[in-house]
């Protein structure tokens, strides 16, 4: 239920040279630089530029002043990358996607049209087609024990190998504002997350998370 072919729409990303090799999406977390840095070199010159080493910026997108980027990253057409945005490297950043104001990205892969317009941290991270993050709402990214993330739910128990995951967020999933969360959580497709939720383990698609007790279907 939780394989990449199940919840990410792949023609909607960059990506997708990366993302389809993986039976699941946090697989490719490791990889995201490496991919970058072999990506970047092949896009078409009149398409992006290429201001600073790994990093490439299409001529569409709209980047603000006061945004800080490090690479290996790629914003993609007509992204807008708006005031105070703190892009860390290893981030791919989708077609007409929006990066906010103060909005901290870290080795993520955000689809075309992903929305995190206002503080939020995204880290270790994938956002699938139209996924939104309501203002103030994060990806915690590392167990408070620092022990390897294990994705759990529905009778799965799957060891990453990985000490930093934070969330793979399925196509149109909505995320209410000041939510967590929290390490290894996987969102299915169409679902909505509750304003001010703590969120681990998985959540289908195509529900409303009220609370961990309160999970119901969509009308």
């Amino acid at each position: 239920m939780y394989k990449t072919e199940n919840i990410l729409d792949l023609d909607h990303t960059i990506a997708k040279p990366l993302l389809a090799t993986k039976d699941y999406p946090w697989e490719a977390l490791p990889l995201i630089s490496g991919f970058i840095r072999e990506l970047g070199p092949t896009l078409p010159a009149e398409e992006y530029d290429h201001p600073a080493e790994d990093v490439w910026i299409a001529k569409s997108a709209a980047v603000a002043p006061t945004a800080s980027i490090t690479g290996p990253c790629i914003i993609c057409a007509e992204a807008e990358i708006r005031h105070c945005a703190f892009i860390r490297g290893s981030a791919i950043v989708g077609k007409n996607a929006v990066v906010g104001n103060s909005v901290e990205l870290k080795n993520v892969i955000l689809f075309d049209r992903v929305q995190t317009p206002h503080y939020n941290y995204v880290g270790d991270s994938i956002l699938g087609y139209k996924a939104h993050m309501g203002a103030g709402s994060i990806t915690s990214n590392v167990k408070s024990d620092r022990t390897i993330v294990h994705v759990k739910g529905e009778g799965m128990d799957i060891d990453t190998g990985l000490k930093k995951f934070g969330a793979i967020l399925g196509d149109n999933v909505e995320v209410g504002c000041n939510s967590v969360l929290n390490p290894g959580t996987v969102i299915g497709r169409n679902t909505n997350i509750y304003p001010v939720s703590s969120v681990r383990g998985t959540i289908p698609e195509s529900k409303i998370f009220k609370s961990p007790d309160k999970i119901v279907n969509k009308d």
